[in-house]
């Protein structure tokens, strides 16, 4: 069970308040192109400005390496924020130093400054105290909203909580947390898991810290063929791992052992490769031609896992089941978030971002309980390890 001290269990009334966010938004042409990001902090913020607040946001956007890089500038922010918030939103030079701190000193309840992109300085990601220190003076409260951030142990988010006065988590850190929890330390039975993607190397350790946890596992994607080709069927040219057939067994094993179904596909859609889709055929997982590659689940499969996912009580999703970025090979992903769209007995969870661009695809992503903000954090949790901007405010 994770734990996290609320924003609504802490004393922010009038108080300046240092928001770490994830503004690491798709820019183009000096343009945010897509606003997700920013939306998602709304909540907190507009709570901090009703209590009288004078709040300070800092993010990250893109890699500038430890340097200033007007391309990486959060400059095109400040117009969105603005217009969301109705109010003006101010962007300060830099995120620390004396410019920072005068801006940050003269702030009046109600108003709002941006830090400038916490990157160009090599000591964010360094974790590095005193750039911490020099993040902290900035205010007496700290609220950690970025979820997609905490996995790192970077200044803004582990580094500064010594130096405030007090600290918390945001209403969209605290529903990931919350939904993390309804999932797996006390989830609605039966608990489905349906896992995609391409290798079984990036998620053993998932699946082995899911095993207990799960009722079922459902895998698809392009690791299903590991397992497929380890219980000896020919995969002909599709993408596997022989190298980790041994451990795609000792999961099968182990997984009899503990009474947890694991489904894999009875049936594939291959081709002779991606760009091929008028040659698509579909096949049973024992029959893949040698000139061809296995790019989605069958038809079969897709009812199988649909029939799963309708009995589960709680379900999350984390990766596609097919190459579903290629036309002609997006059916059984199509198939999977339709079904887990339409259990509307439970909680449904997609995460990671595959996922999320899968759900972008399908237009069903409002339909879900909660689709996760954090790709590389979320999947941190999934394989049961702790996340240190989480710890942190433990």
């Amino acid at each position: 069970m994770l734990k996290v001290r609320r924003i609504d269990e802490t004393d922010v009334q009038g108080k300046r308040v240092l928001v770490r966010c994830d503004f690491n938004v798709p820019i183009r042409d000096g343009r945010v192109t897509e606003d997700t990001r920013v939306r998602a902090h709304l909540k907190t913020i507009n709570y901090l400005l009703e209590r009288g607040c004078s709040v300070i946001l800092m993010s990250h956007l893109g890699r500038p390496k430890g340097k200033s890089n007007p391309e990486f500038s959060l400059k095109p922010v400040v117009p969105v924020l603005s217009e969301h918030l109705k109010r003006p939103v101010t962007l300060a030079p830099d995120c620390i130093g004396p410019d920072a701190e005068k801006l940050a000193a003269a702030l009046k309840p109600g108003e709002v400054l941006l830090l400038e992109n916490l990157r160009f300085h090599k000591e964010e990601e360094k974790n590095d105290p005193d750039f911490a220190r020099k993040l902290a003076v900035l205010a007496s409260v700290y609220v950690n909203d970025a979820f997609a951030a905490s996995h790192r142990a970077h200044a803004s988010v582990v580094g500064l909580v010594p130096f405030v006065q007090s600290s918390c988590a945001g209403f969209l850190l605290v529903s990931e947390v919350e939904t993390f929890n309804r999932s797996f330390a006390s989830p609605a039975r039966p608990l489905v898991m349906v896992l995609g993607g391409a290798k079984v190397s990036t998620k053993i350790g998932l699946i082995r810290n899911l095993l207990p946890k799960v009722d079922s596992l459902l895998i698809g994607g392009a690791m299903a063929n590991t397992f497929i080709a380890a219980r000896g069927n020919p995969v002909g040219k599709s993408l596997q791992e022989t190298d980790f057939h041994a451990e795609a067994m000792a999961v099968l094993a182990e997984a009899s052992s503990m009474g947890k179904r694991i489904l894999l596909p009875v049936d594939v859609i291959c081709a002779p490769s991606p760009d091929d889709a008028a040659h698509k055929q579909v096949v049973p997982v024992g029959s893949i031609p040698a000139g061809s590659m296995a790019l989605d689940i069958g038809p079969r499969t897709a009812e199988l896992f649909a029939a799963e996912i309708a009995a589960a009580r709680t379900v999350v999703w984390n990766g596609p089941v097919g190459l579903f970025e290629m036309p002609g090979f997006d059916e059984g992903t199509r198939a999977i978030a339709r079904a887990i769209a339409g259990n509307r007995e439970a909680l449904t969870v997609g995460g990671g971002g595959d996922t999320d661009a899968a759900l972008e695809m399908t237009g069903l992503k409002e339909k879900f309980s909660h689709v996760s903000t954090g790709g590389g954090a979320f999947l941190e949790l999934l394989e049961g390890r702790d996340l240190p901007a989480i710890t942190a405010l433990g």
